[in-house]
């Protein structure tokens, strides 16, 4: 989901070639490797990455459709990427609200430690039972329904280092250029996105494609 509607784009042979696993130059080689500008962007100015492995980052909203149905794929890509690979997820805000507080639950979940037992079930929240979770005493009530003490919680929901998280997750965003969700960024160069592949089988295939782009130093 973006600021506009997402453009349905076909899926290319390189995207599939992707998805078995071929090196970047035998993609070149065969002439069907994910095309920059149309399956992936590269970022003009790269975005500064710390640490000795590959950056992965998903940038996501809870009240994106298009999020909620991509999380049990790219949870279960994410436990298997390898060991040189660092991945994490970033929520965006395209404005304040509803996307600040959606970003703020994510990250008091995070810093309790409750992000891979509550992160689908806050998708589900929003998109199975229609709550909005924009306010909170419903985000209170509905912590607590879920076993999650909602005093500690919302504590951490107003916290000085859960609001800095949410700003520099905004800027993040705005650095990486995103306008739409879900998205992938790869090592600050490289981003893909639903919206440029056409479905997000593709964004795993151009996604799998670029971090082997980036460990051989393409």
């Amino acid at each position: 989901m973006n600021r506009r509607e997402f453009s349905a784009q076909a899926l290319s042979a390189g995207v599939a070639a992707a998805c078995a696993g071929l090196s970047p130059l035998a993609l070149a080689q065969q002439g069907t490797a994910p095309v920059e500008g149309k399956h992936y962007v590269k970022l003009n100015q790269p975005v500064p990455v710390a640490g000795g492995k590959i950056e992965v980052i998903e940038f996501f909203w809870y009240g994106c459709p298009h999020c909620n149905e991509f999380e049990p794929m790219l949870d279960a890509w994410s436990k298997q990427l390898p060991s040189d690979v660092a991945f994490r997820r970033v929520p965006v805000a395209f404005r304040a609200e509803p996307f600040v507080m959606h970003q703020k639950i994510f990250y008091a979940l995070d810093e309790m430690g409750l992000i891979p037992t509550m992160q689908r079930k806050v998708f589900y929240a929003i998109h199975g039972r229609h709550m909005r979770l924009d306010k909170p005493p419903e985000i209170g009530d509905y912590m607590q329904s879920q076993g999650v003490d909602s005093v500690k919680f919302l504590e951490r929901l107003d916290s000085f280092s859960v609001q800095s998280k949410a700003k520099q997750a905004a800027k993040l965003a705005a650095d990486y250029k995103i306008d739409g969700v879900p998205a992938i960024g790869i090592q600050g160069r490289f981003y893909t996105s639903g919206g440029l592949v056409g479905n997000m089988e593709g964004v795993i295939a151009v996604s799998n494609f670029l971090i082997d782009k980036v460990r051989n130093k393409g």
